[in-house]
């Protein structure tokens, strides 16, 4: 296994080595992994946790790593010798991996010596955002598919790199893939994987007859040709019912074609009839080429006749929005004594403001129905009392207020590692897969459309709003008296 111990910022490792410098290194602090919200982004299935886990459990500074930060000249042996003994120690609460999660609101949480948390940022928000990213285009364009088909991940010889292509194959599969073409993923991850042909076995023969032909012969009882090459209605259609029928006179039943260019629409309505004609309705029509949750949704409102969906560069690129934009901020520091001193971060952009102190999430559901109400943060040992109705708040344009009744409250942050020990089961990637499906049914399609979807609540309870205003007026206050004293 490589060591990615240095998989991260420099400035982890000077902030490191000051907090060192200063005795506060053992500090123990509580950090909270979120996204905030932009125009593209309305729900995500959170991806990446046991890839982060795996990091955060088995850093280790080694020999090479040492010499290599001795060469910098910026830290004394001291500090070098701590880091070759420094194991992460800290707790871990994240929601499982496929959870719909939304902007705001804490997805991982981080409660550790302060070097430790700090330094595991930049490893967790990469490993976190790039996979939450994929799984949930994955997710998008899954759901473009209405049902009609499967939709397989193609888009390895695109990705940003191998190991790109391998977590995105991983995360594609949470966001409802049934397959990948990528055959390390596949080995890796245990995901099944697809794929037959491209045009250049097609263009090595003599004609497209003898290609077909010839695969026909390597895989009888799977045969999907790719029509494209020459021409999809005069040529390639024609060729391949041609081999479809000396196939099935052979006792075996052809799989069926893949499109890879035209209008998939008008082509795929053509290849359809002219396999119904020849004998063969239950050859599949497989399509490829550029797709994404907007050119499915079109070819299935034109109602283009496809059974399997191949898609590529704009999956595994998350081509319209290529980053999550996740952060990691420090939210409270832990006394020696267990108190809770909470921190905020502020900004004239008032999204940016942070949420203060050690948290936990809710997510309530209607108890009629069993559907996703609204999502709620709270103080961490703060109890939400399903006996009585609850009043909820947008946390930022406070008049806009909602009483829920009826509900139940689940909290939705488990507790993963514990005092540097791995305490949570991690699902199979299947699992975890039918986890995200069944979860987003949870949720009315007005919030998970594709285009306009209504805004999900993510409210504060009263507490936290309480003191997350509390925070902010004392922070001007003493910067107004700052001021005068100049």
């Amino acid at each position: 296994m490589r060591n990615l111990t240095l998989l991260t910022d420099l400035y982890q490792l000077t902030m490191g080595y000051g907090f060192y410098r200063q005795n506060k290194h053992e500090e123990e602090v509580v950090f909270d992994l979120f996204f905030r919200r932009n125009k593209l982004i309305t729900y995500s299935l959170a991806a990446g946790l046991e890839q982060a886990m795996d990091y955060l459990l088995h850093w280790r500074f080694d020999d090479e790593d040492i010499a290599y930060l001795r060469s910098l000249n910026l830290f004394d042996e001291g500090f070098l010798e701590y880091l070759k003994n420094m194991k992460f120690t800290g707790d871990v609460y994240a929601v499982r991996e496929g959870e719909p999660v939304f902007p705001g609101e804490p997805i991982l949480t981080v409660k550790a010596p302060l070097i430790q948390a700090q330094f595991a940022e930049t490893a967790l928000l990469n490993i976190i955002n790039h996979q939450t990213l994929i799984a949930t285009k994955s997710s998008k364009i899954c759901r473009a598919t209405a049902g009609r088909g499967v939709v397989m991940e193609f888009g390895l010889r695109r990705a940003q790199g191998p190991d790109a292509g391998i977590s995105g194959a991983r995360a594609a599969i949470i966001g409802g893939c049934s397959s990948t073409s990528n055959v390390i993923a596949g080995q890796k991850f245990d995901i099944p994987v697809a794929g037959t042909m491209a045009h250049s076995w097609v263009m090595d023969y003599p004609t497209e007859y003898d290609a077909f032909k010839a695969y026909a012969e390597a895989y009888p009882t799977n045969c999907l040709l790719l029509v494209d090459t020459y021409d999809t209605l005069r040529s390639g259609v024609p060729n391949a019912i041609k081999v479809f029928k000396e196939l099935k006179a052979k006792g075996y039943t052809p799989k069926g074609i893949r499109l890879d260019s035209g209008d998939l629409a008008y082509l795929s309505k053509k290849a359809r009839k002219m396999l119904d004609e020849a004998g063969f309705p239950e050859a599949l029509i497989c399509v490829s080429g550029d797709l994404d949750e907007r050119s499915i949704n079109s070819l299935i409102q034109q109602g283009a006749k496809i059974d399997s969906w191949g898609v590529g560069t704009r999956l595994i690129t998350s081509e319209d929005l290529p980053a999550l934009g996740g952060v990691y901020k420090l939210s409270a520091v832990i006394g020696k004594d267990g108190s809770i001193t909470p921190k905020i971060k502020l900004s004239d952009n008032t999204e940016k403001i942070t949420n203060p102190s050690f948290k936990n999430l809710y997510r309530l559901y209607d108890k009629e129905n069993g559907m996703a109400i609204a999502d709620l943060i709270t103080l961490r040992d703060e109890k939400v009392d399903e006996s009585k109705p609850l009043t909820i708040f947008h946390p930022i344009e406070t008049w806009k207020k909602h009483e829920v009744e009826n509900f139940r409250a689940e909290p939705l942050l488990h507790t993963i590692v514990e005092k540097g020990k791995l305490v949570y089961t991690f699902p199979t990637l299947k699992e975890v897969a039918a986890f995200s499906k069944a979860e987003l049914g949870k949720f009315w399609e007005e919030y998970l459309r594709l285009d306009l979807p209504q805004l999900y609540k993510v409210d504060l309870s009263t507490k936290l709003h309480a003191l997350k205003i509390s925070m902010i007026d004392e922070i001007h206050t003493r910067a107004k008296k700052e001021k005068t004293n100049e």
